[in-house]
């Protein structure tokens, strides 16, 4: 998969979009909550992968990063950008599926903006 996007503003989208930080995204695939949702509702779900892949990706400079790396990066702002266009719960989203499935992906809702910045 190969992204019309520059690698500028792949970067930029992901700046704005991936808004946990690699630890954080640590912490919350540790979770049942982040087990919980997905395709597989397990922790091989695609989810979770990614999550893990995004990880790693925070943690490579920008001049480093693989063309593999540049593809998933913008697999996750189609992503996030598909997922908070549906719109979240009207109510309780701090345990929503809708969250956790979002947060799985790198970006947590409820943060500064949150689905604003997909929009």
């Amino acid at each position: 998969m190969s992204s019309s996007k520059s690698h500028d503003e792949i970067w930029n989208e992901w700046q704005d979009l991936v808004n946990m930080s690699p630890s954080e995204i640590e912490d919350w695939l540790k979770t049942d909550d982040s087990k919980s949702v997905g395709d597989t509702g397990d922790a091989s779900s695609t989810g979770r992968e990614s999550g893990r892949r995004i990880v790693a990706i925070k943690r490579t400079r920008k001049a480093d990063l693989s063309d593999d790396q540049w593809d998933h990066m913008a697999k996750v702002i189609g992503y996030i950008k598909r997922h908070c266009s549906q719109g979240g719960p009207d109510e309780d989203v701090q345990s929503s599926k809708w969250r956790y499935s979002l947060m799985n992906w790198g970006h947590d809702p409820l943060k500064s903006d949150g689905c604003a910045d997909a929009e």
